[in-house]
């Protein structure tokens, strides 16, 4: 027990940690690997809730696939162009808005404590003898069937977009 403390502790470090240096790096580069520090603890996080299949989906797909394929992107964009053009265009009142209200939500949760979740029994999944990733299958497939095509079409719509601006551009 002591140790799953520790090791959430150290998970959770590094996830806020890597997301700090994320958006405080001035090199891209060094904002990627931290974003993939980030991810690495996230995935940490999901094998401390014996969520084998998403950890295992965590490392492969984000940090595998996409952080590599962010990595080349950035060495491939001139950097130097983006790094003279104006970053923020003056929208901290907005930015101000927005962490007022995740404050909020922090608060909120810090306020009702426990309460203010609602945690599903995890004895009916213990009893039925399916493991995490045939349930996660059968509420994807069966109550959010609807929302993961739609995101699918969403998806494969950006890819046909970014294909069709790439060979504009060549």
């Amino acid at each position: 027990m002591l140790t799953d403390t520790i090791l959430f502790y150290v998970f959770a470090g590094l996830v806020l940690g890597g997301g700090v240096l994320t958006i405080t790096r001035r090199n891209a580069v060094h904002s990627a690997i931290s974003l993939i520090v980030s991810l690495l603890g996230v995935a940490g996080l999901y094998l401390l809730q014996q969520a084998e299949f998403l950890f295992a989906v965590q490392i492969v797909l984000y940090v595998g696939g996409i952080m590599v394929l962010f990595l080349f992107v950035i060495m491939l964009v001139n950097l130097d162009l983006a790094a003279r053009e104006r970053q923020f265009n003056r929208q901290w009142l907005l930015a101000l808005v927005a962490a007022a209200a995740v404050g909020a939500q922090i608060g909120y949760f810090l306020y009702r404590g426990k309460a203010a979740f609602h945690i599903a029994d995890t004895g009916a999944l213990a009893a039925s003898g399916l493991g995490n990733t045939e349930v996660l299958a059968d509420h994807l497939f069966s109550e959010y069937l609807l929302p993961f095509e739609i995101a699918s079409v969403l998806l494969l719509v950006a890819v046909v977009g970014s294909v069709v601006m790439a060979k504009k551009r060549i």
